[in-house]
């Protein structure tokens, strides 16, 4: 009954979040991909392994200063601030103690509480790595908002943006293994849960890895997504129609790998009134990652619910 009760003021906050992406979706309405675009760009990647895809370059001009990790992104897109990776690091006391990746959600306005976080895992032992991902905080473009090129109708930069988070993310681990790390984590929300979700097909040296409210279904997310109305108007109006994506499943759908660390180590929670990654979506994730678990919420997919509950796992899995 609680859940019930919940359902009308998730669909409120979803429904305030989704036309704020719909004014976002506005203002870049002309930034939409051209059919043709979209099939060079699927001629070009649609054949490649994930390994290729996701093939990992060596880290060009590395820093490590004043609680920054910094390097050249491997993935150029025109804008400066973008292109230099930026990684905020809260260090444990012991060098070689494991590294935790808080991926942040789509747009996401502050970090208070990702600080938060990372105080706690300090705590307990844990450093902490809270990259921008790409087009987001301190990698946000001149006369943009904060993630606002990161999901548009340009499909390709959609795209190419979810590979530069997960090749930046490798070359992240490749720089922490050089420190000593030698074990990692992720706690993923909604976007930041979709890259981890990839990542993990990737490396294997994750003692757990939390994805809350991922997004696992590209298809699904564009065409029927109540946060995609005017993405979907644009792509019509220039001749693209639902499946026009398929062959990129392989390398972009979380729906389409297994983690490599085991599905014990995986924890899945989703919103039971949650229409953006609904949960039915999650439990099928889940029910392709044999042995993951499941936390089912209720709220929609946007609030604090799911990750304080998240969190109250991942506690016990670290402290016991």
């Amino acid at each position: 009954m609680k859940a019930l009760a919940n359902r009308p003021l998730s669909w409120l906050v979803d429904g305030t979040m989704c036309n704020m992406m719909h004014f976002i979706q506005w203002r870049r309405r002309a930034d939409a991909c051209s059919v043709e675009n979209l099939e060079r760009y699927l001629a070009e990647c649609g054949a490649q392994s994930r390994e290729q895809y996701y093939r990992l370059p060596p880290t060009q001009r590395p820093s490590l200063k004043n609680g920054w990790i910094e390097w050249d992104s491997p993935q150029t897109t025109g804008h400066p601030e973008n292109d230099r990776v930026r990684v905020r690091f809260f260090p444990a006391r012991d060098k070689n103690a494991p590294t935790v990746f808080l991926l942040h959600a789509l747009m996401s306005a502050s970090d208070v509480g990702y600080r938060r976080l990372a105080a706690w895992f300090n705590e307990n032992g844990w450093s902490v790595a809270f990259p921008h991902l790409p087009y987001h905080y301190s990698r946000t473009p001149s006369r943009t908002w904060n993630g606002e090129l990161a999901i548009t109708a340009d499909l390709v930069r959609n795209a190419e943006g979810i590979r530069q988070g997960v090749i930046e993310l490798r070359q992240l681990m490749a720089l922490l293994r050089t420190r000593g790390t030698r074990e990692f984590a992720i706690v993923g929300t909604s976007y930041g849960g979709w890259i981890g979700a990839l990542l993990s097909f990737l490396e294997a040296d994750f003692r757990f890895v939390a994805l809350v409210q991922p997004i696992v279904n590209m298809d699904k997310a564009v065409w029927e997504s109540p946060g995609s109305a005017v993405m979907r108007r644009e792509l019509r109006s220039r001749g693209h129609s639902r499946g026009n994506t398929a062959r990129f499943d392989h390398l972009v759908s979380p729906l389409h790998g297994v983690p490599l660390c085991g599905p014990s180590s995986i924890l899945l929670t989703g919103g039971l009134h949650d229409r953006i990654s609904p949960l039915e979506d999650i439990k099928l994730l889940q029910s392709r990652w044999l042995g993951s678990s499941l936390l089912q919420v209720p709220q929609g997919h946007f609030g604090y619910a799911a990750l304080r509950e998240t969190m109250k796992n991942v506690e016990e899995r670290i402290v016991g």
